[in-house]
């Protein structure tokens, strides 16, 4: 158990703060007259990371007034614990989650949830600031609430006010709630989108919640091994910078190595910054092959950067049941997509040997389990052959023939394909998903922006359906201000009105991509959902553990393996009907490194 104490801040019957009547329920009799269907909820939290913060208030808005109930009720009450886990009562909640961890935690159950209000604002406009019940609120035109700084205080000074001034908080947070609901799902049904939010985004919650609450498990052993191996690896480097460069310096400080490299060792520079010489990672690869120093500079900056990361940084995360209790940002990226913080599970680099060793350290919570890996392949491909109905690579998908060397025989007009040929191929399947420019693509594959250019009309030649299909979302985003995905999900795009062109060029590919990449990001959410059901329904023990993009890792019963493998394969390919066949790649191990 990785739950914290909890204490409850106030009492009393009733509370007057400027006009409005705040029953305060502090004992059974009391919450019992206050609940009833088609409430409205805020869970108040003492601080963002609700994995480590108490619960401090339950506001509560009904038919029958503004309600403050103590955290404490929950245990004195069997009304109240009933009423919050009775899937037939209907519920209004802001972040769902973050409510649902925080009851779990104490040991109760959050069910009958059917609106989330930052869910609601995330799907109506995914441009919204999110972290700030105010600017969700104020994107509705209401206006009658404070920031959360204005009442706990920022940064070092944020503390837990006076109770009166936080009841009130709490109260003018439910009534929003209360009073805009209605206007919000209107909203949704409008756009087509309320199926998105009920049957995609809450469903989704409530598992993510369930991962978050279990957590993963971190093997502090491999981590300490890590450690030392790290450190000891960085200090060899470190000496041998300082000997090929002739002297010492700060290696982190971009100013000072500005100087050692370009002034006293003497390597050209063509960046230049307000500050002195750009030492970026650009400005390092073009003269790596100059001076021998460059590379271990390189180097250096790799290891730190995950020594610092996931090496301090994850051991910070680590609590008591020694796991990661990792949160997942649902209302937070454009295109649908989940991202993880405190930590960042989904960023841990995987294209270099000692970044994909990080993933040793997560394992299983019981020896006799292991890690069950499933990927989608090339989800994001398959979709855009669906969406553009592409003859070609439909049937290239549904052949199972590597679709990289089939579009470089397509683009290079033969049949005896090398491996360089191939990885160019890949470079522009998908770059194109990304709106890739001819510059952007040169840059990748090294080559000049005329042979790039060359590349690109190839493969419209060879996918003409593509290029209509992406020219035609731009022409959508013009026209409506936004582009959708299959499941009806918005991304609006202002910039394709702007008058700098730059600007322009960036909208025109946000709407080439945001289509793909977010039917993708829906299409796993789907997945999601149908899996946890799925282990729900047949009573196995083995549970969903982390999401990373396209990738679900599932901590597994050995004895439950042939039933995981088959719930993942059926699910995961039957989360959407396209024209190509969805493919999920699937690995087994006893640490999230060699599961993949």
């Amino acid at each position: 158990v990785y739950a914290q104490s909890f204490s409850c801040v106030g009492s009393g019957d009733i509370n007057i703060v400027g006009e409005d009547v705040i029953n305060i329920a502090n004992n059974s009799s009391d919450i019992s007259d206050a609940l009833d269907d088609n409430s409205s909820l805020i869970f108040e939290s003492s601080e963002y990371n609700y994995h480590r913060a108490n619960l401090l208030y339950i506001g509560l808005k009904n038919k029958k007034g503004n309600f403050i109930i103590l955290p404490d009720l929950l245990y004195q009450s069997i009304d109240l614990q009933l009423f919050m886990a009775d899937k037939e009562n209907h519920k209004s909640i802001y972040d769902y989650k973050r409510a649902y961890v925080l009851l779990k935690k104490m040991g109760f159950e959050l069910n009958g949830v059917d609106f989330d209000m930052l869910l609601g604002a995330y799907v109506l406009n995914p441009s919204i600031t999110k972290n700030e019940f105010k600017m969700v609120a104020s994107s509705f035109n209401y206006y009658k609430l404070r920031f959360d700084e204005e009442v706990y205080g920022k940064g070092v000074k944020r503390s837990i006010p006076e109770p009166s001034l936080l009841m009130e908080h709490v109260i003018s947070k439910v009534e929003c709630l209360y009073l805009i609901k209605n206007q919000i799902i209107s909203s949704l049904k409008e756009n087509d989108q309320y199926d998105l939010l009920t049957q995609i985004e809450i469903p989704l919650s409530r598992v993510l919640g369930k991962m978050e609450f279990e957590g993963i498990k971190v093997d502090l052993n491999e981590l300490n091994l890590q450690k030392k191996d790290l450190e000891e690896r960085i200090n060899f480097i470190e000496s041998e910078i300082f000997r090929l460069a002739g002297e010492t310096f700060n290696i982190s400080s971009p100013k000072q190595l500005g100087v050692v490299l370009f002034e006293h060792l003497g390597l050209p520079s063509s960046k230049k910054t307000k500050t002195g010489y750009s030492t970026d990672q650009s400005a390092l690869e073009e003269v790596k092959h100059l001076h021998p120093v460059v590379e271990y500079i390189l180097n250096y900056r790799m290891l730190t950067k995950l020594y610092q990361t996931y090496i301090i940084g994850l051991n910070e995360q680590i609590f008591a049941d020694e796991k990661c209790h990792t949160i997942y940002e649902q209302a937070l990226t454009q295109t649908g997509r989940l991202s993880s913080i405190e930590p960042n599970l989904q960023n841990i680099p995987i294209r270099t040997e000692q970044g994909r060793l990080i993933r040793k350290m997560f394992i299983p919570s019981n020896k006799n389990n292991c890690f069950f890996s499933a990927d989608y392949s090339q989800i994001e491909l398959r979709v855009l052959a669906h969406l553009a109905n592409v003859k070609k690579l439909i049937e290239a998908f549904n052949a199972n023939l590597d679709i990289h060397s089939q579009t470089a025989r397509e683009i290079f007009g033969h049949d005896d394909i090398s491996p360089e040929e191939r990885r160019k191929a890949k470079a522009v399947n998908f770059g194109i998903v990304y709106g890739i420019s001819s510059f952007g693509l040169s840059q990748d594959l090294s080559i000049t922006r005329k042979e790039a250019a060359d590349y690109i009309e190839r493969y419209f030649e060879t996918y003409p359906k593509i290029k209509g299909f992406l020219d035609e979302l731009v022409e959508q985003g013009k026209k409506k201000g936004y582009v959708t995905t299959m499941f009806g999900r918005r991304r609006p795009i202002p910039e394709l009105k702007s008058s700098n062109f730059m600007q322009r060029s960036f909208g025109e590919r946000v709407a080439m991509n945001s289509p793909i990449q977010g039917t993708a990001a829906d299409i796993i959410k789907i997945a999601m959902n149908r899996v946890y059901k799925r282990l729900k329904e047949e009573g196995l023990r083995s549970r969903l553990v982390l999401q990373v993009h396209d990738e679900l890792l599932i901590e597994t019963y050995k004895e439950e393996i042939e039933q995981v493998s088959a719930i993942l394969e059926e699910e995961m390919k039957g989360a959407a009907n396209l024209s190509v066949e969805l493919e999920v790649d699937m690995h087994e191990g006893s640490s999230w490194y060699e599961a993949k």
